[in-house]
């Protein structure tokens, strides 16, 4: 199956916040990217103060999972999405209204706190009504989302050359269509029935020990994918030099590109096989692409300042960028799949919440080091931070395999070739059941 006839197999729901996905994407990374050269240039900020700006986003977004989630079981993921995209709205409007500091850094709270709000909801829902197809579901979410990213910051070249304030209320306006669409046609949800208070719940999380074993292995998918943004689009500007700007634009292209072709492919390989070995295979090849780069270091280094010099430096980079891809692709639908899973149906924002927490706190935690590496180990290319990259992946891959050796991850049935759909026997992880899994 195609990925339209794919699209079109899901009911209405999920269609919607699928595209919900691609609009949401779009509107915001047609304006963060160039927050930090209008902060910095127009409103006369100086550097620290738009580090601290936009750290402040990032924990009120980060440290605020949990508590989205949470809320989104309790209150409803349909309710808690609209007003999610609602105050993302106000804080994208702010930004468009902004000219001080304290404008500035409100907008940032909002935002930051609209995305903890709707990002878990979302997932919570799409896994939900996608019920036993949940992996497929999550792998359009993928593509959705990544089409939306790569969108997103062309249009914002286009716009901020006429204005930052002017690509802050276009953004708005998409979340405030966005919040209109979903209020009239995202269908409302009967909410589980809460038997015990939000204390009971968190204490069931907490000792959830076989969930958290998982999110710390696999907290290591989005610190990799972060690199990204962080020690490949270095790598790029180090070999691009007059060319960098092209340089990293490719980085994403490539991304997007890849993404397309085969993400509904390789979920539909893989969903056919069991969840561990796949997300461990998955771990281990997101983590090998970092070697790509230092292996051909000598290589890079040398040649002229050409576009076609340039182009063929920048192959083993984009390599790594195809390689890493690849992985994510791999592992992301069915790390969705299976934190539904073990949060059952009734706290299924909180997992997502909980394991959207980890992974935040593993990212900045890994971009740190290697920063520090890039700083003191010889640059971008050299091998210290690659080896850091690496060793999180295939670290990864180990403590998965051995989830999966001690059989404690939830259980997924294996689908026909025929088939698409991928069904999760949650009976056998639900934690509040006394069939749950081992801690």
């Amino acid at each position: 199956m195609n990925t339209l006839g794919l699209f079109r197999s899901f009911p209405l729901s999920v269609r919607l916040l699928l595209v919900n996905q691609l609009a949401g994407n779009t509107g915001f990374y047609m304006l963060m990217p160039f927050l930090a050269g209008y902060l910095l240039t127009d409103v006369r900020l100086s550097a620290a103060v738009v580090g601290v700006v936009l750290g402040v986003r990032n924990l009120s977004q980060q440290g605020l999972f949990l508590v989205g989630g949470a809320i989104s079981d309790r209150l409803g993921a349909r309710g808690v999405i609209i007003v999610g995209a609602a105050i993302r709205a106000v804080g994208f409007a702010l930004f468009a209204a902004g000219g001080s500091l304290a404008v500035v850094l409100a907008a940032s709270v909002l935002t930051g706190f609209a995305g903890a709000l709707f990002n878990p909801a979302v997932r919570a829902y799409i896994a939900r009504d996608s019920a036993d197809r949940a992996a497929s579901a999550f792998a359009l979410f993928n593509v959705f989302g990544n089409v939306g990213s790569a969108v997103g910051p062309l249009a914002g070249t286009v716009l901020v050359a006429m204005g930052f304030r002017l690509t802050a209320a276009v953004a708005a306006g998409i979340f405030v269509l966005l919040t209109i669409a979903q209020l009239v046609f995202l269908p409302a949800r009967p909410v589980p029935p809460a038997d015990h208070g939000v204390l009971h719940d968190l204490r069931n999380l907490i000792s959830h020990r076989a969930f958290w074993a998982f999110a710390v292995a696999l907290a290591g998918m989005f610190a990799l994918q972060s690199q990204s943004y962080f020690l490949l689009t270095l790598q790029a500007r180090r070999v691009a030099g007059p060319h960098d700007t092209g340089a990293v634009a490719a980085l994403f292209l490539v991304d997007t590109a890849v993404i397309l072709l085969l993400q509904v492919r390789i979920t539909q390989r893989f969903a056919r096989g069991e969840r561990g070995p796949a997300m461990a295979a998955g771990m281990a090849v997101m983590g090998l692409a970092f070697v790509i780069p230092p292996l051909a270091a000598p290589l890079i280094d040398g040649g002229g300042d050409g576009v076609v010099a340039t182009s063929l430096r920048m192959v083993p980079i984009l390599a790594a960028v195809v390689v890493l891809t690849v992985g994510a692709m791999i592992v992301q639908p069915f790390v969705n799949e299976l934190v539904a899973a073990f949060g059952g149906v009734r706290l299924t924002g909180t997992y997502f919440g909980a394991f959207y927490l980890v992974s935040g706190v593993c990212t900045v935690g890994l971009t740190a080091l290697v920063g520090a590496a890039v700083d003191r180990g010889g640059g971008p290319l050299a091998w210290w931070p690659a080896g850091l990259c690496a060793g999180t992946g295939l670290l990864a891959a180990v403590a998965v395999s051995a989830l999966h050796r001690g059989r404690l991850l939830p259980v997924a049935d294996i689908e026909k070739p025929s088939e698409t759909a991928v069904s999760v026997a949650t009976a056998a992880t639900a934690p509040d059941t006394e069939s749950r899994d081992p801690r």
